[in-house]
């Protein structure tokens, strides 16, 4: 297993794949801009040199002291492996080097295997926020010291 930063070019595969390894369709939530301009903070893990998860992060411009992951996405055959949480790692040293000192992200309220892993992986949830991201549905924040 190798992590590595991501680069523009990973957005064709990212989108090729997200809407089967989600079981719905979720690629329009993963636009080329993000990897345009944050594929310094993203990240891309491999395994025998074929990309098998990423995870698109940045730090807030607005609240310099925050980093903020917006999308995670592991091919679920290797969903046992730990991949995600050595992503969220390697994401949370990175934003220590940007001076971050909390991580933030959001997901569906209902979305109750995201929230139990950032559980796990020690951010605080939110109670539901109505029309957080759009109206009529309802979200959690995470958020963590780092």
């Amino acid at each position: 297993m190798t992590i590595r930063a991501a680069r523009p070019d990973d957005h064709e595969w990212i989108v090729e794949v997200v809407d089967e390894w989600w079981g719905r369709p979720v690629s329009t939530s993963v636009p080329r801009l993000f990897l345009d301009h944050f594929h310094s903070t993203s990240l891309v893990v491999e395994l025998d040199g074929e990309p098998v998860g990423f995870l698109i992060g940045f730090v807030s411009p607005s609240l310099p002291h925050v980093a903020y992951i917006h999308f995670v996405g592991v091919d679920p055959v290797h969903r046992a492996k730990a991949f995600g949480r050595q992503l969220y790692r390697r994401f949370f040293e990175s934003a220590r080097t940007h001076g971050c000192s909390e991580v933030w992200a959001i997901t569906n309220a209902v979305n109750e295997g995201s929230i139990a892993f950032h559980r796990r992986m020690g951010f605080e949830v939110s109670e539901p926020i109505d029309s957080y991201d759009r109206p009529g549905v309802a979200h959690v924040r995470f958020s963590r010291g780092i």
